[in-house]
């Protein structure tokens, strides 16, 4: 039986190779920078889904149907359900949208849920209908509920080029951060699947945000102004940073607002997001375009 969720992590993803895009890297020298913040899924994580937690598009052979990994997921912590998982998932995607309505009634514009909430709201209800043991749910581990159901979602695994990226960046004195959708989950993907944690591969602990923190989501500019403000108590200003994301509206766009150089990390058909035709990106251009991790040193040292 796997004793942390970094574990579970290991049992259940298998390594994934990215989709060429068909894209050609927009490579320049970006002089003077001195901190560089990544998004985490589709970016430094190939993601079957592109997304986190909620993703409901299937894009991978890997991917499981959410109706399958809902009832593994479950099995998995040992409850048995009663009637067709397709209803809990109803429960899952329901429970999510009523928590952006409420979050969007107090005036978040983007919200974000915390995922162990989510899991916790779905089994109560499953338990009012019937369709679990309310005792046994009781008992239940919610947040290796949510990494059961997660690995099998939307599985992840390293870009290629991903260590020796931020090994150089690091040895460069680089500050590392990130700011990303993600959940409580999603920083135990380095120490899973790269074998040390976020910190030991340059990541900045206090430079980390991460959207169920918050409450709030890309293209939200909350998260990345609460970075450009910790970047300047540190003395480096807005012109010295650049954000690297695969989504022109989540990424580009939000850290275009707060003055940060972008890139855009097109190596992954999966996640890459351009997003023609959004008339919130018209005029958007990134200042690079990454089809490899490895491209990003090259351009900053």
């Amino acid at each position: 039986m796997p004793t942390t969720y970094c574990d579970l992590f290991r049992k259940l993803l298998r390594p994934l190779e990215p989709i060429a895009t068909g894209e050609r890297a927009v490579l320049r020298r970006l002089d003077g920078i001195r901190a560089v913040l990544f998004d985490l899924y589709g970016t430094l994580f190939i993601s079957a889904s592109g997304e986190v937690g909620t993703a409901g598009q299937q894009s991978a052979e890997q991917v499981a149907a959410p109706e399958r990994a809902m009832a593994e997921a479950l099995a998995a912590v040992d409850v048995a359900t009663q009637g067709p998982a397709d209803q809990g998932v109803e429960l899952f995607f329901e429970a999510i949208e009523a928590s952006h309505a409420e979050s969007r009634r107090a005036g978040v514009d983007f919200p974000e849920v915390d995922i162990v909430e989510i899991w916790r709201i779905v089994l109560a209800e499953m338990s009012q209908r019937g369709l679990v043991d309310a005792a046994v749910c009781q008992a239940v581990d919610l947040r290796r509920l949510a990494v059961e159901y997660e690995a099998r979602a939307n599985p992840c695994w390293p870009m290629p080029g991903l260590p020796e990226c931020l090994n150089r960046l690091r040895q460069a004195g680089l500050t590392l951060g990130i700011v990303s959708n993600a959940q409580f989950f999603s920083a135990g993907l380095f120490e899973a699947l790269l074998g040390e944690p976020a910190e030991s591969w340059g990541f900045d602990g206090q430079l980390q945000y991460f959207s169920y923190q918050h409450g709030y989501a890309k293209p939200g500019l909350r998260l990345y102004e609460l970075a450009a403000e910790d970047l300047r108590t540190r003395g480096i200003g807005p012109g010295e940073v650049v954000y690297v994301g695969n989504d022109v509206l989540n990424d580009i766009w939000p850290a275009n607002v707060v003055k940060f150089s972008t890139g855009l990390f097109a190596g992954d058909a999966r996640s890459l997001r351009r997003r023609e035709g959004d008339p919130r990106v018209a005029g958007v251009s990134p200042d690079l375009v990454l089809t490899d991790l490895g491209q990003l040193a090259d351009c900053l040292i």
